[in-house]
């Protein structure tokens, strides 16, 4: 078999996140040859490569050679970013969630569109997150899933049972019986700590 068919047929194996560690571990030990062409295969796409990039491990090589090098670098996993907010929706002081962080209105359940992966506040849409339903899910206990009413993104999150903020158990319930979002109230709370 030729170099540009082993190389093909390794490429078309590398579609998970796994595969391409595997496959760039094995570069790396056995095959210098292949590692080559893999890198001549990338410059005739047009990656700009440096002259030390045989260097670099197989993995990093794969990528480039897949076009999935800017998506290895993508933040996937949640900040914890914790912050006082008042409620667009019904006007409730928010405090912070303490233990985890609090995403939405402990008294309404809705948010805000801020998020692309939790904590980056890095979302441009800031609609508001409606809650659509509720389920038990395991350890995590209640999981709300909501849903933007700007531009449709799906997410779930938490509810808060515990502390001194906890989410409202009538809403929760209308969530867990399929009884969609619960109604908004103006609730012009003030923030801890100012009289009126």
């Amino acid at each position: 078999m030729t170099i540009a068919r082993r190389l093909d047929s390794l490429l078309l194996q590398a579609d998970r996140r796994s595969k391409m560690k595997a496959i760039g571990r094995w570069l790396d030990e056995r095959d210098p040859a292949l590692k080559a062409a893999l890198l001549r295969r990338a410059r005739e796409r047009g990656v700009d490569l440096p002259d030390e990039t045989i260097e670099w491990p197989g993995k990093r090589l794969v990528r480039l050679a897949l076009a999935k090098e800017g998506e290895s670098r993508a933040r996937s996993n949640p900040i914890k970013k914790d912050e006082a907010f008042r409620c667009m929706c019904c006007g409730t002081w928010v405090p912070e969630g303490g233990r985890s962080p609090r995403n939405h209105c402990n008294v309404c359940l809705r948010s805000r569109h801020v998020d692309i992966v939790p904590g980056d506040r890095a979302a441009e849409c800031r609609g508001i997150m409606e809650p659509t339903g509720a389920e038990m899910a395991g350890r995590a206990g209640i999981v709300i899933r909501f849903r933007c009413l700007c531009c449709g993104v799906r997410t779930r999150n938490r509810a808060v049972r515990e502390g001194p903020y906890p989410d409202d158990e009538r809403a929760l319930r209308v969530l867990l019986a399929g009884g969609g979002a619960p109604p908004i109230s103006k609730n012009r709370g003030m923030e801890p700590g100012v009289e009126e």
